[in-house]
């Protein structure tokens, strides 16, 4: 079931929302301050968030960005701003709809729909698992603020381990994803690269371990 993250400080209207949209199709978080909508933007990672511009502790549009800048989540602005200069920067800092108030509750549910059938037709590049955060497609991969320094073939380990989150891979499926099928491959390579790669990102022992080796089997990634 998607969830929604309704990022609104008036709580009537936030939960409102929620009971139209029905909780039999989505599932909800509610908050009604930036500061909120980020830490739960980091917990629950939602399919989609409603956002509002007027917020009690600052500019929606700044955690707009924020937003776009670390995730592909779709943002949908709900907002009393109906002045066209508030839409065109919305529009351009990435939103991926803009809605004024009132609005109808059928309109709404239109463009949710129609932000979640436009996310399927595109492939995920990024990710965020706590502190870490790969981008795929621009090749960045952060914990905190410090880069991690990846080698090519980190890269496609983490990649495919990432993308089939929860599923053990084999040693044998990892190896040809890698180094395309070839036959001249160290018997130790890949433990090599998955001992390498859960080095940069677990440097500490008070680092969270989404790399878990499954004996006899191969690895997942997955989270606690």
């Amino acid at each position: 079931m998607r969830h929604i993250l309704i990022v609104e400080d008036d709580a009537g209207l936030r939960e409102g929302i929620a009971l139209a949209l029905g909780r039999e199709v989505y599932t909800f978080t509610q908050c009604g301050t930036i500061q909120e909508a980020e830490r739960l933007l980091l917990e629950e990672e939602p399919d989609l968030v409603l956002l509002d511009i007027n917020l009690p502790d600052g500019s929606g549009y700044e955690l707009l960005k924020r937003i776009k800048r670390d995730t592909e989540c779709p943002v949908i602005i709900l907002t009393a701003n109906d002045l066209e200069l508030d839409e065109v920067r919305g529009l351009t800092l990435g939103a991926d709809d803009y809605i004024t108030k009132p609005f109808s509750l059928m309109v709404l549910r239109a463009r949710i729909e129609k932000a979640f059938r436009t996310k399927k037709g595109s492939r995920r590049t990024s990710y965020r698992f706590g502190a870490l955060f790969f981008d795929f497609a621009d090749m960045r991969f952060l914990k905190g603020e410090k880069e991690i320094i990846l080698s090519r073939t980190e890269q496609k380990l983490l990649q495919l381990l990432v993308e089939n989150e929860g599923t053990v891979l084999t040693r044998e499926k990892l190896t040809d994803h890698i180094w395309d099928g070839s036959e001249y491959v160290e018997r130790n390579a890949l433990s090599v690269a998955v001992g390498r790669l859960r080095g940069k990102l677990e440097e500490s022992g008070t680092d969270p371990e989404y790399l878990h080796t499954v004996y006899g089997h191969g690895y997942v990634w997955k989270r606690r």
